[in-house]
């Protein structure tokens, strides 16, 4: 992987983790959370697009997928900080 493939990577990953976060909580969670919650929720969100045979292509689907993921991830995440 090089320099640029990490770039984009983090910025997606920032991109998706703020965006579920202002689905589900209705602000951002800080950059750093962001990226981290956006890269674990890639990660989600290819593994059930997988389990569904769905898939997607380009910069624009793999920030939808992520997207997706993330905000699934942040939704078991508040089920759990409840019980």
């Amino acid at each position: 992987m090089d320099i640029i493939s990490l770039i984009i990577f983090l910025a997606v990953g920032a991109l998706a983790g703020w965006l579920a976060g202002n689905i589900v909580k209705g602000s951002g969670l800080g950059l750093v959370a962001n990226i981290i919650v956006g890269i674990i929720g890639a990660v989600l969100g290819g593994f059930l697009f997988g389990l569904l045979g769905i898939t997607t292509g380009g910069l624009i689907g793999s920030i939808i997928m992520a997207t997706i993921g993330a905000v699934i991830l942040l939704y078991i995440v508040s089920i759990v900080k409840k019980a």
